[in-house]
């Protein structure tokens, strides 16, 4: 009798970009080596060399994916608030916030990745400088449409508190990144020459 058709499962390329992925993210890149990898994805280190020339390869396909998803999240986020900047700031720090608000999060996979790839030779490097690159061109775009005097300087304050918020995520959920969004606002009625709109900060 043949073999009743059953539903196939992902590819063993796919399961082991998948479970790399995850492990990159909660345990770091340096702490997991390909025989962890190809025994937690059910393969072999031969096998996941078929599907990926190197590590550092698979490192840099997993930050390439990141990216993509980010900025798919980002222009969603943009498209609900056409032709208003400052709502699409707003929007983009309450994302962050939401980030940090979750108690699995381990802060920004590319900025993590970055403290732990220092050669510029290695093919993620050049992924993370672009995927930040882009997000401070992205910023200092919605300052000038915002209409600040000095946008390039408002950009350069908002990506550093992005940032920061990204890193204090080590303090837990209820720390000072619940009050990023607060702080932009601040930050950027102060560019505006507005009165601050101060809105109670988080506190606990």
């Amino acid at each position: 009798m043949a073999r009743k058709a059953g539903k196939a499962g992902p590819s063993p390329r796919k399961r082991i970009f998948s479970t790399a992925s995850e492990l990159f993210y909660r345990r770091g890149i340096r702490a997991v080596g390909v025989e962890t990898i190809a025994a937690e994805a059910s393969t072999t280190k031969m096998g996941l060399y078929r599907s990926f020339p190197s590590k550092d390869e698979l490192v840099a396909e997993w930050l390439r994916d990141h990216d993509v998803r980010f900025w798919q999240t980002w222009d969603a986020m943009s498209q609900k608030y056409p032709g208003d900047a400052r709502r699409q700031l707003q929007s983009a720090f309450a994302l962050i916030v939401k980030h940090v608000s979750d108690p699995s999060a381990r802060g920004c996979p590319m900025a993590n990745a970055a403290v732990e790839i220092t050669d510029n030779r290695h093919p993620a490097r050049k992924v993370i400088e672009t995927h930040k690159g882009k997000l401070r061109a992205r910023l200092a775009q919605l300052c000038r449409d915002v209409g600040a005097e000095e946008p390039s300087l408002l950009a350069d304050e908002l990506f550093l508190l992005m940032e920061g918020a990204q890193i204090s995520i080590v303090l837990g959920v209820r720390g000072p990144a619940r009050n990023v969004s607060r702080g932009a606002d601040v930050l950027i009625d102060a560019h505006l020459g507005q009165a601050p709109r101060l809105a109670r900060p988080v506190r606990g």
